[in-house]
């Protein structure tokens, strides 16, 4: 189940950088460009992430009225404010806040820490053929014998990088430069032999891979 958030940002650039950004994180994204409606939508969410300075109402004054209408909802404020009577104002009532500019990685990470911390962080799991993956935990576990599976941190980082393209085709170039960090060079086997000792760990018949398949010419896939 992916967790619904209430984003309210005025800034349209900023805006649809975030909510495009969250959408592909596998949230569902109500974007809000002011506080009107926000007390209805505050109902149907369970975070909200809300801008300080937005027309009308402020940020401050519209958070306060959340948390009476949602006590345990958590708020995580933004602001380019970076005073400490700011944030004093802002943490009165909010569960966190975040100064312009920030990386949209520490922004998740705050957003799962909130989640985790008020309880209202959905139990996401994704079933493949014989396994559970538990992407919040890093855990994979074999269901046929209960037992979890290790991987190395480059295995992992790659089979997470197939998991949030679930069901796509990514190129090795793709998939190498996402790894390492660098830019792929025709001929390289390094993938190839990570992507061989992964399925020797997580596949039934290696030799038979049913997770991840083997697209001729072009990468992998983990089919959905």
């Amino acid at each position: 189940m992916k967790t619904s958030v209430l984003y309210i940002e005025d800034d349209q650039d900023i805006g649809a950088w975030m909510h495009q950004y969250l959408e592909e994180r596998n949230y569902t994204v109500r974007w809000l460009r002011s506080g009107d409606g926000a007390v209805e939508a505050v109902h149907t969410c369970q975070l909200v992430i809300l801008d300080v300075m937005l027309p009308g109402l402020d940020g401050f004054t519209i958070g306060k009225r959340l948390k009476k209408e949602r006590p345990e909802l958590p708020i995580l404020m933004l602001s380019a404010r970076t005073s400490i009577d700011d944030k004093l104002q802002g943490l009165d009532f909010a569960d966190d806040y975040v100064t312009k500019p920030f990386h949209p990685d520490e922004l998740i990470a705050r957003m799962e820490v909130l989640l985790r911390r008020t309880g209202t962080a959905p139990e996401e799991s994704i079933q493949l053929v014989h396994l559970t993956v538990y992407p919040p935990d890093n855990r994979i576990v074999n269901r046929d014998t209960g037992e979890e599976i290790t991987l190395t941190g480059k295995q992992y980082h790659i089979f997470a990088y197939l998991l949030r393209h679930l069901g796509q085709i990514m190129t090795k170039e793709q998939m190498y430069e996402a790894v390492w960090g660098d830019p792929y060079i025709d001929g390289d086997k390094t993938l190839m032999v990570h992507i061989r000792h992964l399925r020797e760990k997580l596949e039934i018949d290696p030799a038979n891979p049913r997770i991840i398949e083997t697209v001729r010419g072009v990468g992998y896939r983990v089919k959905a």
